[in-house]
């Protein structure tokens, strides 16, 4: 059985699903893309290939052996999209929660089922059908969980739009004695520049007491402020709108002292090794034109 512990983004990893590009399948049709920036690349004819993501996942792979981490992947899905793992699942403390994902991607949980069934029965937990959240879009902060959300009626009107309040209001019953804080997240199913799809896409923590943000990305001033005063202006590094659109907010920590990075993320990695972060940097920017990165192809299992 597995013994499950995350209660952060940064203490020292020891288990992860770390996603696969194989049989990734062909190109999507433009009807058939889930966010802006792959429509984009779609319609550019810039889609990524699959050899060249496998690449970067190897790639990735490789630091985990680096530095021993015990690493699960999905079972392959014949021509099925699983690079992105964070969506379908995440753990808290001890408890692994199934994500309600759109539907159209419900087979990637049974490729990831040889993890569920390791989890003792009583710490796996099934959200009800309305409550709609994926992973990329709930931070942990030790005895706090950040939850991105959009809180707009227009809801069903965004098919980037992921996470709903009922699943901040059902996370808050699963999880009392954390405090759960939601941001209202910025959404476009056409500008990539003007859409955090989830809260890693412009926020996260990093190092001892450090975090990445993007003010655009939040729809309230007041909640993005809440943050640069949580973490303390000085220990923030701010992106810019082509770096979010990049998405140099979703990197992934192994440890307080070690990152996983982009390589061509030149000024972040910079400020990170001027922290005293030892940065791993890989090439992952064809994974990027799916608007994920690091952070969404990793789904933590133990931390210590």
């Amino acid at each position: 059985m597995l013994k499950l512990n995350v209660k952060n983004e940064t203490s020292r990893l020891r288990a992860v699903v770390l996603g696969t590009a194989k049989s990734n399948g062909p190109t999507p049709s433009i009807e058939d893309a889930y966010d802006p920036k792959s429509l984009e690349h779609i319609k550019a004819g810039t889609y990524p290939v699959e050899a060249d993501m496998v690449k970067e996942m190897e790639a990735v792979a490789a630091v985990f052996e680096k530095y021993d981490v015990k690493v699960f992947r999905p079972e392959i899905i014949k021509d099925c999209n699983q690079i992105f793992t964070r969506d379908i699942a995440f753990v808290i403390d001890d408890k692994f929660v199934k994500a309600n994902i759109l539907p159209d991607r419900e087979e990637e949980f049974t490729a990831i089922e040889h993890v569920w069934t390791q989890v003792p029965r009583e710490n796996r937990i099934k959200l009800p059908e309305h409550c709609h959240i994926e992973g990329g879009d709930v931070m942990l902060y030790n005895d706090h969980i950040f939850i991105g959300t959009y809180r707009g009626d227009d809801y069903a009107d965004y098919i980037i739009a992921r996470t709903n309040m009922e699943a901040v209001e059902a996370m808050q019953e699963l999880f009392p004695h954390k405090k759960i804080k939601s941001f209202d997240l910025r959404k476009s199913n056409t500008n990539p520049r003007e859409n955090a799809l989830h809260l890693d896409c412009c926020f996260q923590p990093v190092g001892k007491g450090k975090a990445i943000l993007h003010k655009n990305g939040f729809l309230v001033e007041e909640e993005y402020n809440w943050l640069l005063n949580f973490f303390e202006k000085e220990n923030v590094f701010e992106i810019d709108k082509e770096e979010m659109y990049h998405m140099n907010s979703n990197i992934f920590s192994i440890s307080e002292d070690v990152v996983i990075s982009e390589k061509g993320f030149k000024r972040l990695n910079a400020w990170l090794r001027n922290q005293g972060i030892t940065v791993e940097e890989v090439p992952y920017a064809e994974i990027a034109k799916q608007e994920g990165l690091l952070r969404c192809s990793t789904l933590p299992l133990i931390r210590d």
